[in-house]
């Protein structure tokens, strides 16, 4: 399979937008509203995820942005149009150029708008420019074993699981996590991107 010639170099910060909300290249001075945004619902507290805590926000986007230079990450923070708020982040990461592979991770959202129509219209957009801007043939998700509402979450959205990396990585309270991966390939992408789109049409009609 010949690969496309923009993915054969590190994807550059970019904005995107659409569905009520926008995905902004992630910088040093978003620190405190993330860290606004963690706090509602405390989601540091989660076991299974990698909130930055109290105080832990400058670090945690430092490191994002170290990702970026060595060009392995691509990281947004996401604000929520109509309110004009971060509400979240989300990056690109484990990005591999020689096979035109990426992964979708990092990703969390302020407690009040989980569960809403955020987490699938950033996908949408973050997987059209993967496949139709950067010509990735593939892109991956990976979480927690026990990140039930994670792993639902993926599935919905028409990736596939293959399969479980054991003793895989290191969780915040130094447990030893299994990692589920999960993959969606540019063939597969089209009826996915259809299906997402239906699925915002219908919360919009809501």
């Amino acid at each position: 399979m010949t690969l496309s010639p923009s993915f054969r170099e590190v994807p550059m910060p970019v904005t995107l937008e659409g569905y009520g909300v926008k995905l902004i290249p992630m910088q040093e001075e978003h620190a405190p509203s993330l860290e606004l945004a963690a706090a509602d619902g405390e989601l540091w507290r989660l076991r299974v995820t990698s909130v930055p805590e109290p105080g832990a926000a400058a670090a945690y986007v430092d490191t994002a942005l170290e990702g970026q230079r060595d060009g392995h990450m691509l990281p947004f923070s996401i604000i929520e149009q109509q309110s004009g708020d971060i509400i979240g982040c989300t990056r690109y990461h484990d990005i591999v150029p020689a096979v035109a592979r990426l992964e979708i991770g990092y990703t969390w959202y302020a407690k009040r708008w989980q569960r809403t129509h955020v987490n699938t219209a950033c996908k949408l957009l973050l997987l059209r420019h993967a496949f139709d801007h950067l010509g990735a043939m593939i892109t991956g998700w990976r979480t927690d074993n026990y990140n039930f509402a994670s792993q639902r979450a993926i599935e919905r959205l028409g990736a596939r699981r293959d399969g479980v990396l054991r003793h895989h990585a290191l969780r915040r309270d130094g447990t030893v996590r299994d990692t589920v991966m999960y993959s969606l390939l540019a063939g597969e992408w089209p009826e996915v991107e259809k299906h997402l789109e239906y699925q915002l049409s219908r919360r919009h009609a809501d």
